[in-house]
């Protein structure tokens, strides 16, 4: 496989990614960045602990979808992810009928 091959893979692989996201987005109430990944999610649960100088934030996600393009399954019951970065939630709007 030349580079150009796996150049074309990883852009197919990411344009079928952001398909995804688009069809399944007004799924999900809550979207989440971390330094790593994003995530959309149903229900999220966010702790801060540690110390003033180092908080460990501690985030729970229930009924997840995780962007990661080498991911064979990208829907997950529960995600728990602990960071000393900042984690950005924020609540998706909602779809008028």
């Amino acid at each position: 496989m030349s580079a150009d091959d796996l150049e074309n893979f990883e852009a197919d692989r990411e344009l079928q990614l952001a398909q995804e996201y688009q069809d399944i987005a007004g799924m999900f109430r809550y979207a989440v960045e971390t330094e790593r990944r994003f995530y959309l999610a149903n229900k999220v649960d966010v702790t801060v602990g540690g110390d003033a100088t180092r908080p460990l934030i501690q985030v729970e996600l229930t009924d997840a979808w995780v962007w990661d393009m080498y991911r064979k399954s990208r829907f997950v019951p529960k995600v728990k992810i602990l960071s000393f970065k900042d984690v950005n939630v924020e609540e998706l709007p909602g779809l008028d009928i």
